[in-house]
């Protein structure tokens, strides 16, 4: 959700202009439209300048140490800790790229404590797309040296 209210100064009182914008998307469980069988989360740290490649087909565990394989991804979340000196760059890893959300050199830089969240439509049976071997990495980086970052990362999709 996201609500703002701009105001201004009158002679005799305050104009207001109040928006809001609010979401969600409740998924069931199961492959098709509208289900999700697969969910990773995670609090993870980068070191200066360090980069990672997380494997979406068949590299990540779950929380019951199962490993996940997503052909789709319905959601992902990735929160920057408020802590954090250096950004946190989503996306164009080198090789093997998972393109269908950012293509394959676009990027997505989250600031200390910025947040971004993407989340496919119930109705939407392809949603993001994974291809085993590739294009199934999700390249995180840490934009800078000197300090390390933490992020954490939800992903949730389907297995088939």
């Amino acid at each position: 959700m996201a609500s703002a209210t701009q105001t201004s100064a009158l002679d005799f009182g305050t104009a207001t202009a109040p928006a809001s914008v609010s979401r969600s998307v409740t998924l069931g469980s199961g492959t098709g439209a509208g289900k999700a069988d697969r969910i990773f989360h995670d609090r993870r740290l980068l070191n200066a300048s360090g980069t990672e490649d997380l494997d979406l087909a068949g590299a990540l565990v779950d929380a019951f140490g199962a490993t996940i394989t997503f052909a789709r991804i319905k959601g992902l979340v990735v929160t920057a800790a408020t802590a954090n000196t250096n950004s946190v760059v989503i996306g164009a890893a080198s090789t093997n790229a998972w393109a269908t959300l950012l293509n394959v050199t676009g990027t997505i830089t989250l600031r200390p404590g910025a947040a971004v969240a993407l989340m496919a439509g119930a109705a939407d049976v392809t949603a993001y797309g994974v291809t085993a071997s590739t294009g199934d990495l999700l390249k995180i980086a840490n934009s800078g040296a000197g300090s390390s970052v933490s992020y954490d990362i939800v992903i949730i999709g389907a297995s088939a």
